[in-house]
C-alpha cells in the first residue's frame, strides 16, 4: 500500500459507517492532546515554579485565555472554508483547483498570521488592561500574550495544513504531529520552568517551540505529498478566485466563533455574581466539559470533510448517509461521555475542589449540560454538514441568533427572575435545540433542492447519453 493509500480516505467509496469512525477517532484524539497539554502547562506552572512567583504565573496564563482564544478564532473559522473547499474539488477530481487552494490558503495563513501577530505583540498589554486584571499579574500577562502572538503564525500554519490533510480523509498525521508537539512543549516546560526559573515566559516559549515543529511537520508532509495538495513552495500566491470561496465559508464561520465567545462572556459575568464558591464549581465543570465535547468538534469537523467530498464527487445520496451516520456518532459518543460524567461527576469535580459547597455547585452545572450536550451536538453536526455543502452564511446568522443573542436576552431577563446556576445554564440547551431545529430545517430544503436538481440535471443529460 502507497504513502496516499495508507493515511488518506476516499470518502465517495466504501462503508460509511467504517470510514467515518476512522476519520474522527483522531480527531477526538486531536482535541484530547489539546486539553490535556494546556493542563500541563498549568500544572507545571503549579508544581515546579518557585513558589514565590507560583500564583501569579498561574494566574497570567489563566487570564490570557479568552485573549488568545480570539487571536485565534480568525483560523479556526478560515480552516472551515480551507477544509470545505478542499474537500469539495477533491471529490470533484479537479486537480488545478485542488493545487490553487493549498496554495492560496498557506499565503493567506503566512499574511495573516503576521498581521494577527503584530496586533498581538502591540496591544496585548492594552487588552489586559481593558479587562481589569490585576497589577501584579499584568506584567507577567503582557509578555506570556506577546510570546503567544509572535509564534501565531506557525500555530496558523500547522491549522490550515492539518485542515488541508482532513480533507483528503488524512486525519492521523495531524494526530501524530500534535502529539510529538505537545510531549516537546511538556518537556520544554519543565527545562524552562524547573531549571532556568522561567515561570510563564518560559511556558510561552515551550509552547511556540512545539508549534513551530508542528507546523514543519505538516509542510514537510504536504510537500512531500503526492497529487492535488502537494504544497511547492515557489507556488505559493493568492488566486482571487480561490481566495473568495475559501473566505465565503470560513468569514462566517469566524464571526460565529467570536460572538459565542461574546454570549459566554455574558454568561460568565452572570456566574461570577453568584460568589466565588459557584464560579469554582462552574470553572470545574467546565474543564469536565471539555472532554465531553471532543465529540461535538470531531464530528463537525467529520461531517463537513465527507459533505463537501461526496458533493464535489456528485455523490449526492451518498451525502445524506453520512449526515446520518455523523449524527448517530456524536449522538452517541455525547450520550456515553454525558452518562459518565454524570455518574462520576462528583469524583472528578473533587480532584479540582474537594470543598463540599464547590461540588454541589459544579454538580448543578453538570447534570443540565450533560443532560443534554447531544444536542449541541447534533447542532454542530448539521453546521458542519451545511458548510461542507458551500452554505455558510445560513447557519452562522442563525446561529447568532439562536445561540448568542438568545443567551444574552436570557441573561438580562430571565436570570434576574431566577438568580440560579441551574436557571442560567439551561439558556444552553435551549440554545441549542432552538438552533439546530432551524438550521435542520435549512439542511432540509439544501438537500432536497440538491437531489432535485441533480434529476434534473439527469433528465436533460439522458437523451445525449443514448444517442451517444
Amino acid at each position: 500500500m502507497d504513502k496516499k493509500k495508507k493515511y488518506q480516505i476516499n470518502m465517495c467509496h466504501g462503508s460509511l459507517f467504517r470510514q467515518i469512525f476512522h476519520f474522527s477517532l483522531p480527531l477526538m484524539g486531536a482535541n484530547v492532546m489539546v486539553l490535556m497539554f494546556h493542563a500541563a502547562d498549568l500544572i507545571v506552572l503549579g508544581q515546579f515554579a518557585s513558589e514565590s512567583v507560583r500564583t501569579v504565573a498561574t494566574a497570567a496564563v489563566g487570564t490570557t485565555t479568552a485573549l488568545h482564544t480570539l487571536l485565534l478564532i480568525f483560523f479556526s473559522g478560515f480552516c472551515a472554508g480551507v477544509n470545505s473547499i478542499t474537500a469539495r474539488y477533491v471529490g470533484a477530481r479537479d486537480h488545478k483547483k485542488v493545487s490553487r487552494t493549498v496554495h492560496t490558503s498557506i499565503a493567506l495563513g503566512i499574511a495573516a498570521g503576521i498581521v494577527i501577530a503584530l496586533l498581538g505583540v502591540l496591544f496585548s498589554r492594552t487588552a489586559l488592561q481593558w479587562m481589569s486584571t490585576p497589577a501584579d499579574v499584568l506584567d507577567k500577562a503582557t509578555i506570556y500574550l506577546q510570546i503567544f502572538s509572535i509564534g501565531l503564525p506557525f500555530t496558523g500554519l500547522y491549522l490550515i495544513g492539518s485542515a488541508i490533510l482532513r480533507a483528503v480523509g488524512d486525519t492521523r498525521r495531524p494526530l501524530f504531529f500534535i502529539i510529538i508537539g505537545g510531549v516537546v512543549n511538556v518537556i520544554l516546560n519543565l527545562i524552562f520552568v524547573s531549571v532556568f526559573k522561567m515561570d510563564a515566559a518560559g511556558v510561552a516559549i515551550a509552547t511556540k517551540i512545539s508549534s513551530i515543529l508542528s507546523a514543519v511537520l505538516v509542510l514537510r508532509t504536504l510537500h512531500r505529498s503526492p497529487g492535488a495538495i502537494r504544497l511547492v513552495f515557489s507556488k505559493i500566491r493568492l488566486h482571487a478566485d480561490m481566495l473568495k470561496e475559501v473566505l465565503w465559508i470560513g468569514v462566517p464561520a469566524g464571526i460565529q466563533s467570536a460572538l459565542y465567545s461574546i454570549s459566554n462572556i455574558f454568561i460568565q459575568s452572570s456566574v461570577n455574581s453568584l460568589g466565588s464558591a459557584a464560579m469554582a464549581g462552574n470553572a470545574a465543570s467546565q474543564s469536565l466539559e471539555g472532554m465531553a465535547n471532543i465529540a461535538c468538534g470531531a464530528y463537525y469537523q467529520t461531517s463537513m470533510s465527507f459533505a463537501g467530498q461526496n458533493y464535489g464527487g456528485k455523490k449526492y445520496k451518498r451525502v445524506i448517509r453520512s449526515i446520518w451516520v455523523c449524527l448517530f456518532y456524536t449522538i452517541a459518543f455525547s450520550v456515553l461521555c454525558g452518562g459518565l460524567f454524570l455518574v462520576t461527576g462528583r469524583f472528578f469535580l473533587g480532584l479540582y475542589n474537594p470543598d463540599p459547597t464547590v461540588i454541589n455547585w459544579g454538580m448543578e452545572r453538570l447534570v443540565v449540560m450533560m443532560c443534554s450536550f447531544f444536542l449541541c451536538c447534533i447542532m454542530d453536526t448539521i453546521t458542519g454538514s451545511l458548510r461542507g455543502l458551500g452554505h455558510s452564511v445560513k447557519p452562522t446568522v442563525t446561529t447568532i441568533m439562536g445561540v448568542c443573542v438568545l443567551r444574552i436576552f436570557w441573561v438580562f431577563t430571565i436570570f434576574p427572575q431566577y438568580r440560579t446556576l441551574q436557571c442560567l445554564m439551561i439558556s444552553y440547551p435551549v440554545s441549542w435545540l432552538l438552533t439546530g431545529l432551524v438550521n435542520g430545517v435549512i439542511l432540509f430544503f439544501v438537500c432536497r433542492k440538491m437531489l432535485l436538481d441533480a434529476r434534473d440535471s439527469w433528465k436533460i443529460n439522458m437523451p445525449n447519453c443514448r444517442h451517444s
